[in-house]
């Protein structure tokens, strides 16, 4: 395994599958071990995060080692000290190093600076801890994700472009149903990618659907464009109807129901969010015993 874990594409799949499986293995045994007794997780956060945090606070202690919170404008970083010296000396001290960030380039400069793992717990350009979640939510529901669709309803952010990650591994089929201005311009369909301007018709058969608020942290400039554009792009329960009898409803949190999501379907039987979340905790633990164990 890559000693970094910047991008789901620094996995292979049968690393990631691996993964998937041993944080299976992990949710269904006792809470605490000592796997990582005495190691000790840095959490360097730009951003606000509720279940990055708390996961990965609670993963570490459950594993027998230690985690604490460090805010960057609690650091030196604050003040204006290079990334690079940071990296440098945070890295003597810790076992590996979590960090979420405004821009991908500043956990790549961290990687490049640093003697022990970095950890992407979320960028502008990759959130891949949240999909290594979700592939263990869809595991435990519908087994095996090659070959399926997969919907992904919204806007592509950081989330959907690591599901697209995914579907390159692992070989499924990513159906991104999401208003043309709103994509990048490089996408380009192939056997693993699909691209609708129609969201029933990037759902119809889908075994998983997906989505994302509209406005991301950074996007709140063009809040009143996007939700004009993505008003049609609603998860509802209808939309659910169009997919697989066995599809499941993800969503990586937090949601604004009304908006991307209807509060229906957020309760739904098959929404399996509340799951998805949990499974933060189970697919982070396996990942730091492959990094640190």
């Amino acid at each position: 395994m890559s000693k970094h874990f910047l991008n789901l594409k620094d996995l292979t799949k049968t690393e990631i599958l691996d993964l998937v499986k041993q944080a299976i293995d992990l949710k269904g045994s006792e809470k605490n071990s000592d796997y990582l007794h005495g190691k000790y997780l840095a959490l360097i956060f730009e951003k606000s995060s509720t279940r990055t945090r708390v996961s990965f606070e609670v993963a570490m202690s459950q594993l027998g080692g230690t985690a604490s919170f460090l805010s960057t404008k609690d650091l030196q970083l604050g003040r204006g000290e290079p990334l690079e010296d940071t990296a440098k000396v945070i890295s003597s001290m810790a076992d590996a190093i979590v960090l979420r960030t405004i821009n991908h380039s500043t956990i790549e400069i961290f990687a490049e600076n640093s003697s022990v793992p970095i950890i992407n717990g979320l960028s502008d350009l990759s959130h891949p801890c949240q999909l290594l979640a979700d592939l263990t939510t869809y595991q435990e529901e519908n087994g095996d994700i090659e070959g399926k669709a997969v919907a992904w309803i919204g806007d592509y952010n950081n989330v959907c472009h690591t599901y697209l990650e995914a579907a390159e591994i692992l070989d499924f089929e990513l159906r991104i149903g999401c208003p043309n201005q709103f994509l990048p311009s490089h996408l380009k369909e192939n056997k693993n990618l699909k691209i609708f301007d129609n969201p029933n018709e990037a759902a119809s058969g889908a075994s998983l659907i997906s989505t994302d608020v509209w406005v991301s942290m950074g996007d709140e400039e063009e809040i009143d464009e996007r939700t004009k554009a993505f008003s049609k792009f609603q998860v509802t329960t209808e939309l659910l109807d169009e997919a697989d009898e066995n599809v499941i409803f993800l969503h990586c949190l937090p949601a604004i129901r009304g908006q991307e999501v209807t509060s229906e379907v957020m309760e739904d039987e098959r929404s399996k969010v509340w799951q998805q979340a949990e499974n933060r905790l189970h697919a982070q633990k396996a990942l730091l015993i492959s990094l640190l164990g």
